[in-house]
């Protein structure tokens, strides 16, 4: 990994930095992008909300959790100035690392299709697109 980033669980006052780091990290942003949103996931059972952080800021995360069926995995977001050095793939591994210590057997990635650099990494990262599903959302 990069320098000093290092792996860690997003603290329960870090919600404003994540938001933050997700709106520099051209994430597509979603009604559940509010503080309480966020603050509502961190210590759940069965999710992993994680960050990697360098130099005391957040430069990545991603959050994984488990349905007891399938994992998920969402919102891997790496700062622009610190793509192309693991980070992305680090937060992967430990997100995958929880998953499979809960029992998942499958995990399902939810990317944005219009950002090719986030489609291109999940192929990299050895993630295949499933052509036969499609995603349907409803907000409530």
């Amino acid at each position: 990994m990069h320098g000093d980033a290092r792996i860690r669980t997003l603290g329960r006052n870090e919600a404003e930095a994540v938001l933050e780091l997700w709106r520099v990290g051209e994430a597509t942003p979603t009604r559940t992008d509010t503080i309480e949103d966020v603050t509502h996931m961190i210590g759940r059972e069965h999710v992993a909300f994680l960050v990697a952080e360098l130099e005391g800021h957040l430069v990545g995360s991603i959050m994984a959790s488990f349905d007891g069926w399938r994992g998920h995995l969402y919102r891997l977001v790496v700062h622009p100035e610190h793509r192309r050095q693991r980070i992305g793939r680090e937060l992967v591994i430990a997100a995958e690392r929880a998953l499979s210590g809960w029992g998942a057997k499958r995990v399902t990635a939810l990317v944005e299709k219009d950002h090719d650099w986030a489609t291109a990494f999940w192929s990299a990262a050895g993630y295949e697109q499933d052509s036969r599903m499609t995603r349907f959302v409803r907000s409530l």
